[in-house]
């Protein structure tokens, strides 16, 4: 189990690190005009229907079927599973990918009405979808196969698939760049590379596994594939609430001044570090343990893991949150800002992480509740709830479009975070599902005033230290304000009794093992 762990996590950091230099690479190259407009809504696209329909819902029901069929039947059963659901996911995301090659002057009006306004760009943004769309069928045939290869307990060619998807990128963009009309496409045709690479080699790992896949079988709607497509649907629902949302940030975007797309790109890939890390880990090891407790009928346990896991989220984001919005001008300088892009476009990227970063909480706080519906069964009340936010966004984007511009894109999407949180909070504490005990409330606040201690520490250090010069320089500040952050925020925490650092790796490590935090 640790060595799966230290492999997955291992390859995972080594993306995200190459994830920051490719996206390095593409400001210094792009910067944050029309071809990095066009070439940010071309990765979208294929990225939306990724999302739904290869990875999260599909695996969260297509894995444990494999797994029961290859345990309760055979190795034969499991491998037939596997090649019908390729064979009929393959056919369907086929017929979509060539219905978007065909439409895809209207699917860009629709998803990026604003580029309509520059024909120049939306023929580009045409162009590289086109190229970029041959993507969505490989990379969800390797979301399938990375399942098999999860259910061997073949875990290292799954989790390494993403690291070539950033070096392919980075190749293309420097190798390419010569013998292509521009940037955008080299980097169109490195999406499409990757696929093939990424699909060839988790297929090559399946084999080696002893599971050739046949990904060219006849599709059949057997016993075994209906019953993965009716386990997907509850997740399919809530996981098209969130690409909604996205989507409706993409089509806003596009309304606003050239650039406005690649601000809001930069600023979100920052914002997600934190998000991805901490947000990924509580939302898959907060279901399994509530699962188990409420199926054991420990509702007092399920009481305290909801608490705990609020208060994990709560201690690793709001500081996240605070440092972010404090230093964003910095960080966001010392990551982007050189080649093309300039800091103008710093500046505006910046103005967006703040907004960002004040909705970053909440994005964590709902990997934390929702599992307290769907442990109980519950999949309609999220969908429900998330419908709200999917339209409380769509009206936040149209009143703060005016006034804040690609601002308030970010800060309409931050609010319409919170108000998802606070409902699935709301909900579960209605129904007594969650009852907020002596410990977090004592707790959380020390965490925000530690935070915002930590928060003033930064600002005003940032405004001491003198403006950097070059890259160099503007790296040296940005590790400057992290580091002194990091230790305000541990000194702070410590002195109003928020948290104990034994304290802090002792919960991380059980939650690590899935095991429930008892009350402090």
């Amino acid at each position: 189990m640790l060595r799966s762990v230290l492999t997955v996590g291992g390859w995972t950091m080594a993306s995200r690190v190459l994830g920051f230099a490719r996206d390095m690479l593409v400001a210094s190259r792009l910067g944050a005009g029309p071809v990095a407009d066009a070439f940010f809504v071309a990765l979208k696209l294929p990225n939306l229907f990724r999302r739904l329909f290869g990875e999260g819902a599909f695996n969260a029901a297509f894995v444990p079927s494999f797994a029961g069929t290859l345990v309760r039947d055979s190795r034969a059963a499991a491998q037939e599973l596997a090649e019908r659901m390729g064979a009929l996911l393959g056919l369907w995301l086929g017929m979509l990918t060539v219905l978007g090659l065909i439409f895809m002057p209207q699917v860009l009006t629709v998803l990026a009405p604003g580029f309509r306004a520059d024909p120049a760009k939306f023929a580009l943004a045409v162009d590289l979808t086109r190229i970029t769309m041959g993507y969505l069928p490989l990379i969800c045939l390797t979301a399938l196969v990375s399942g098999v290869l999860n259910g061997l307990d073949r875990f290292a060619a799954a989790a390494a698939a993403p690291v070539f998807f950033n070096l392919l990128l980075m190749a293309a963009l420097v190798s390419l760049g010569p013998y292509v009309a521009t940037p955008g496409h080299a980097l169109a045709w490195g999406v499409l590379a990757s696929g093939f690479v990424q699909l060839a080699m988790v297929w090559m790992a399946a084999r080696q596994a002893g599971m050739a896949l046949n990904l060219f079988r006849a599709p059949a709607l057997t016993p075994p594939v209906m019953q993965v497509l009716r386990r997907m649907a509850p997740g399919l629902l809530g996981a098209g609430v969130t690409q909604i949302n996205l989507a409706v940030d993409v089509i806003i975007a596009s309304l606003l001044p050239s650039g406005a797309v690649s601000y809001l790109y930069y600023a979100d890939r920052v914002a997600q570090l934190p998000l991805g890390v901490v947000g990924a880990a509580l939302g898959t090891a907060m279901l399994p343990v509530l699962s188990r407790q409420l199926r054991a009928g420990q509702s007092l346990s399920a009481h305290r893991s909801m608490n705990r896991g609020t208060e994990l989220a709560l201690l690793l984001t709001l500081p996240s949150a605070v440092g972010l919005a404090a230093a964003a001008g910095p960080i966001v300088a010392a990551l982007f800002q050189r080649g093309a892009f300039s800091a103008e476009a710093a500046a505006a990227s910046s103005a967006a992480l703040v907004a960002y970063a004040f909705g970053l909480p909440a994005f964590v706080l709902v990997k934390v509740f929702a599992p307290g519906f769907f442990a109980r069964g519950d999949t309609a009340t999220p969908v429900k709830i998330g419908l709200v936010a999917v339209a409380l966004n769509l009206a936040l984007n149209l009143l703060f479009m005016p006034w804040l511009a690609h601002v308030g894109v970010a800060l309409a999407t931050a609010c319409a975070a919170w108000v998802n949180a606070g409902m699935l909070a709301w909900m579960l504490m209605r129904r007594r599902h969650f009852v907020v005990d002596r410990r977090a409330r004592r707790v959380v606040p020390r965490i925000l005033a530690a935070s915002l201690a930590m928060g003033a520490v930064v600002a005003g250090l940032a405004w001491l230290l003198p403006p950097a010069q070059g890259s160099a320089g503007r790296m040296v500040r940005a590790a400057l304000l992290i580091g002194a952050g990091a230790a305000a925020y541990l000194a702070s925490g410590v002195a109003t009794r928020a948290f104990s650092p034994r304290e802090v790796l002792g919960m991380l490590r059980r939650r690590g093992r899935g095991r429930v935090v008892p009350p402090g």
